[in-house]
């Protein structure tokens, strides 16, 4: 979502001064800076990254620095007390006010703050997005209800709010007709859509789905991120069903502790999470599945985090992403004592990596073998190679001729590495 935000913001830009996008902070006219305060001192970062601005606009005066994202909604006007040359402070549904915030600072020298958080109107205000290689990402719903303990986003991305079904549909079709052939639709919480549908009742994810995966010339479908409270057998079942739909799924469990997920206020337990799994596979036996981790919560014991292991063990992912636990100004897990010794969050993090890895490489090796569509999206670092991606989303190097790039061939998988898969083209060119 941060890269479709930052995409935007560089539409807007174009469209509305001409501006384009320069390899270096010294050669801008404006700098925006979008955020993310997810992770621990993303605060921190964000003030150093301008204090490397600052010595650029002592330069050049006229520079404009603007903080979005999440960081710049959290910290709302204070980052221009801390950081007094920051022209523009904004927030994530703010940004299509971006020209007319630039203007004003253009105009009066003034600085603005636009933290507020509006209905979706941003996305009326937007124009076409453009398509950059092969993928093109639309966001379908923004924030998110669930009030994970851990979890900021709330917070800074409001509450749930999804966008008619017949403007995502037309934001699908116009990012087809312009080249793009892999579209993943993008949420806080993107399986809790409801939104208007084109026959004016109320439509749920899976019936946006099957929609949008009806499009003409639709090729590749995902989706990102969903809650496990809100997976559905239907859901499951349109892995099956819907021929667009690549066999991929992020699903974040963040604990196996039915006692740590009710202390993060997940509304799901364990049990819940394997029947999803069950279902899914149940559907798509193939399917490659993702997730997210966090150890050391407050209050976690040895036997909480057994747990963990126990259920990453018995899902057996594909990859994951795993954090310690570091609180998060303004969340209510920020009040509980952080009583979870450092070195022992560090123990079980590398614990619980050990342990994916070698799923990890076991998943890939299983790919040996096989012969698999691969999108071809552009040449490799490696002389006479080039890059694909399979339906499920591993990296596929193999030698072939570049004019093959953005076509989809088959590809016999001849190799496994930690992070990619190597092949052989079926039909050599």
């Amino acid at each position: 979502m941060n890269v479709y935000d930052s995409s935007r913001m560089s539409d807007l830009m174009q469209e509305a001064y001409g501006l384009r996008i320069v390899d270096e902070p010294q050669d801008a006219d404006v700098i925006l800076m979008n955020t993310c305060s997810i992770r621990e001192k993303a605060e921190d970062k964000v003030y150093s990254e301008l204090g490397r601005y600052k010595q650029i606009k002592d330069k050049r005066p006229d520079l404009i620095i603007g903080v979005g994202g999440c960081v710049g909604q959290q910290e709302g006007d204070r980052i221009q007390k801390r950081a007094p040359y920051v022209d523009i402070v904004f927030g994530p549904q703010s940004y299509h006010r971006l020209p007319e915030m630039v203007n004003e600072v253009r105009r009066g020298r003034v600085r603005v703050t636009a933290t507020d958080m509006p209905e979706i109107e941003k996305f009326d205000h937007l124009p076409q997005p453009k398509v950059t290689g092969m993928t093109g990402y639309v966001t379908i719903m923004e924030g998110c209800d669930k009030f994970c303990t851990f979890c900021i986003v709330p917070y800074t991305r409001g509450a749930e709010i999804s966008r008619p079904a017949a403007d995502i549909l037309k934001e699908c079709q116009a990012l087809i007709d312009n080249g793009a052939k892999d579209i993943s639709l993008l949420g806080q919480n993107v399986n809790g859509y409801l939104g208007e549908g084109i026959d004016g009742k109320e439509w749920g994810f899976t019936q946006l789905l099957y929609a949008v995966g009806a499009l003409e010339g639709m090729q590749r479908l995902r989706f990102s991120t969903s809650h496990p409270m809100e997976m559905t057998t239907e859901l499951a079942e349109s892995f099956a069903e819907i021929p667009a739909l690549m066999p991929y799924l992020h699903l974040p469990v963040q604990s196996g502790s039915n006692n740590t997920l009710k202390a993060m206020h997940r509304g799901h337990q364990r049990e819940d999470y394997f029947k999803s799994i069950e279902e899914l596979r149940l559907f798509t036996p193939d399917i490659a599945l993702s997730s997210d981790f966090i150890v050391g919560f407050p209050g976690e014991s040895d036997e909480d985090f057994a747990q963990t292991l126990d259920l990453v063990k018995r899902v057996g992912f594909d990859s994951a992403f795993c954090f310690k636990y570091s609180p998060r100004p303004g969340t209510p897990a920020a009040k509980a004592e952080d009583n979870v010794a450092e070195d022992v969050k560090d123990v079980r993090l590398q614990a619980l990596l050990s342990l994916l890895r070698e799923q990890s490489k076991t998943r890939m090796a299983q790919q040996i073998g096989k012969t698999l569509d691969v999108l071809i999206e552009k040449k490799s670092k490696n002389e006479g190679d080039l890059q694909g991606r399979t339906p499920d989303f591993r990296i596929v190097h193999f030698k072939g001729n570049p004019r093959l790039i953005g076509q989809t061939l088959a590809v016999t998988i001849t190799e496994s590495y930690a992070m990619s898969l190597r092949g052989e083209l079926v039909i050599a060119a």
